[in-house]
């Protein structure tokens, strides 16, 4: 199921096409077995309702969930921003061919990092990968041995620096890997079906656009927090708005 909340608009589709289906399906089931009573109808139309309501509510709580997980996103490349901006700064503490050699890693690795927000070439994100897990251990190689020639608390200060630079991806990549729950979605896709053949098997006549008002609304519901829950499926992103800045206030002399 998750490669299918990989694309937001696939998944819409599919929601209005499956629960239009249901609909249409509850209809028939009454058809075939007998209409509501007329002292039947208001009980169902109560059980409706409260049915209704439970997907709205889960439906709301799914695009709380959804919004949170992307703002943690968004924090976590500010934080990536701040950490490498300054840890370039720090890099000057060190004596010169160290500084230089740092400052030239975190050049390097501001630019994989800002390809990991950008970029959607699932073997360029592979190669800015395998890039970035050898420059971080260019950058912890240069603050170690700097820190072993030269044990002074300023030293240790640029060491700290580059544990936070190093610490910030991982949180950024835990943060791109939080999503909702596949239980979540499945709860949802549950209620939502029962929701649409309740809608249908209530139905006094056979009115196929109205049947279609329903999935249509879940279908945008869903479309709206995968968007948002993807960090790469969707057109809702979270693009290095920070770590562009600071690579260009890097790259002036």
């Amino acid at each position: 199921m998750r490669p299918l909340l990989d694309h937001p608009t696939l998944l819409c589709l599919s929601s209005l096409i499956v629960f239009w289906l249901v609909g249409l399906a509850g209809y028939g089931v009454q058809k075939l077995a007998r209409p509501l009573r007329r002292d039947e109808q208001d009980e169902y139309k109560i059980v409706e309702g409260a049915c209704l309501t439970l997907l709205g509510l889960i439906i709301g709580f799914s695009f709380a969930m959804a919004v949170n997980r992307y703002d943690l996103r968004k924090n976590m490349e500010e934080s990536e921003a701040n950490a490498i901006g300054t840890q370039y700064v720090r890099a000057e503490l060190l004596p010169a061919p160290a500084a230089g050699a740092l400052k030239k890693a975190l050049k390097s690795y501001l630019d994989r990092r800002i390809a990991f927000y950008a970029e959607q070439d699932p073997a360029l994100l592979a190669e800015a990968a395998a890039h970035e897990a050898k420059l971080q251990a260019e950058i912890w190689s240069i603050v170690r041995d700097s820190a072993a020639a030269q044990p002074t608390p300023i030293v240790a200060l640029v060491v700290a620096g580059a544990n936070d630079v190093l610490n910030a991806q991982g949180y950024a990549l835990a943060a791109w890997r939080n999503r909702i729950p596949i239980a979540a979605w499945a709860l949802m896709a549950i209620i939502a079906g029962a929701c649409s053949a309740m809608l249908g098997f209530g139905s006094q006549r056979f009115n196929a656009p109205l049947l279609l008002v329903l999935p249509a609304t879940i279908a945008i519901s869903f479309l709206l927090i995968a968007e948002i829950d993807s960090p790469r499926g969707g057109f809702i992103r979270v693009l290095p708005a920070n770590l562009a800045p600071v690579a260009q206030s890097l790259a002036q002399p």
